[in-house]
């Protein structure tokens, strides 16, 4: 059965930060609040983790993971970045988008699709901020849009009904709205839409 915490989203205990992140180290699945909605995942170099959340979503070996970064400098190890890209991120991070870029070598193959791309954002959220400084790495994440279900799950209440029995940690931050971030593809250079979310995906084309 997994742990609980409850977590104030705008000034988080120190002590439960330090245990959620023990628990990230050594080896755990969370469930974490992040400035959009719920996300499920584990350190990035978590191998067996990475085969849990895939287990838990039902993954298929083709899909864009993302992995949460503290700062732009983090995106810069992990993935190809020219100049006029880190103006863009520079520009909308923190904040609700993920960019999708081509990975560097930093990134461990399993996160990787076929296309060798990874799905990168600096969320703009004080737990999710706390838990990157405290572990040191990049958090795999993606949504608690579970099989079988079309919502995303917003309430941890609910969230700890579907998956206390699969998860080291939950933390609860609060009800989250359901929309999940913005989505762009960065591999060609120029901006892509791949999906509409918290973020404005206008003001990326302007």
């Amino acid at each position: 059965m997994s742990q609980y915490f409850k977590i104030h989203p705008e000034n988080p205990q120190a002590r439960l930060l330090r245990q959620a992140a023990q628990i990230l180290q050594e080896g755990g699945v969370i469930v974490y609040p992040t400035d959009t909605t719920y996300g499920l995942g584990c350190v990035m170099s978590n191998r067996k983790g990475v085969e849990r959340v895939v287990r838990i979503k039902q993954l298929s070996d083709t899909h864009q993971l993302t992995l949460l970064c503290a700062d732009l400098s983090d995106i810069a190890n992990y993935a190809r970045v020219d100049n006029s890209c880190y103006r863009l991120l520079k520009r909308f991070l923190p904040g609700p988008y993920t960019f999708v870029l081509e990975a560097s070598r930093e990134v461990p193959k399993k996160i990787l699709p076929r296309r060798k791309t990874i799905g990168l954002r600096v969320p703009n959220h004080q737990i999710c901020h706390a838990l990157l400084e405290l572990v040191g790495e990049p958090l795999l994440s993606t949504s608690v849009r579970l099989p079988g279900h079309e919502e995303i799950f917003t309430d941890p209440s609910l969230i700890r009904d579907q998956l206390e029995h699969q998860v080291d940690l939950i933390i609860d931050g609060g009800i989250l709205p359901e929309h999940p971030s913005t989505i762009i593809d960065m591999t060609s250079g120029e901006p892509e839409l791949l999906r509409e979310g918290a973020g404005d995906s206008a003001a990326i084309f302007k």
